[in-house]
């Protein structure tokens, strides 16, 4: 794995941008056919489904229970899922050629959409179809491999591309940092080919050490650092929102005298 991300990422964003731009589009389709294969399957569970999510987040029990959750644990996974408030999205968006840094804007936002809104529904749906609330609670297993044994459930062969498509998010998600990597290392020491290259190495080096050891202590540490992470980008965020909220005025505007 880190043999083949030092060997793309070498090559640069215009490098990166050739794999991802294959690889995310194929990954996507390929999770989603699957989990609405899955829920084709249990289709008469889905209204019961439904109601027990909302009945569920919305029961007296779930807002006061589940606030602590949502603070902590749920804005942890949806910072994973889709780096929403990290401004790590805006290096890869600064890279684009446009006349107009709003439409930028605009794309961004279907990230989140896409990755939280509907891949992440469409997991949840799946695991609460195929599972009951009992041994989602106290099966003894999380994360991918709840998602999996979900998905076996109903297509004994589907942790095959499950897994397929698993490792190519995960893939995907190290280009992508890397390239955030490779920026901040050059803003704090400079541009140059040996200095991006030492950085390279030091990047596969910590995807050895990441696949070696427990995943608990792996998230642990990317919680902190991402937490460290979101103070100051939240903070450039609130500052700049008046000249976002004004060149977003002016764009509107062009846009209903062009049309």
């Amino acid at each position: 794995m880190a043999t083949m991300v030092g060997v793309i990422i070498i090559g640069g964003i215009k490098s990166i941008a050739k794999v991802t731009e294959k690889l995310v589009p194929f990954m996507i389709v390929l999770y989603i056919l699957g989990s609405l294969a899955v829920l084709f399957i249990n289709w008469s569970l889905l209204p019961g489904a439904v109601e027990s999510i909302f009945e569920g987040a919305f029961s007296s029990q779930g807002v006061a229970g589940g606030f602590l959750g949502i603070m902590i644990i749920g804005f942890q996974r949806a910072v994973f899922s889709n780096e929403a408030g990290l401004g790590s999205a805006a290096i890869a968006h600064s890279a684009v050629k446009t006349k107009s840094p709003i439409t930028e804007g605009y794309v961004a936002l279907l990230e989140p959409f896409i990755d939280t809104v509907i891949i992440c529904t469409l997991t949840g749906l799946v695991i609460v179809t195929c599972f009951d609330s009992q041994t989602i609670l106290n099966g003894g297993v999380s994360g991918i491999e709840l998602t999996s044994s979900a998905f076996e459930s109903r297509i004994p062969w589907s942790p095959i591309p499950l897994s397929i498509a698993a490792f190519l998010f995960a893939f995907s998600t190290m280009l992508a940092w890397a390239y955030y990597g490779t920026k901040g290392w050059t803003y704090v020491f400079g541009e140059g080919k040996i200095k991006e290259l030492i950085f390279h190495f030091i990047f596969c080096g910590f995807i050895i050490i990441g696949s070696s050891i427990q995943l608990s202590a792996v998230l642990d540490f990317a919680d902190a650092l991402i937490f460290v992470m979101a103070i100051p980008n939240l903070l450039g965020l609130y500052i700049l929102a008046p000249e976002v909220k004004r060149d977003l005025k002016i764009y509107l505007s062009d846009m209903r005298e062009s049309s």
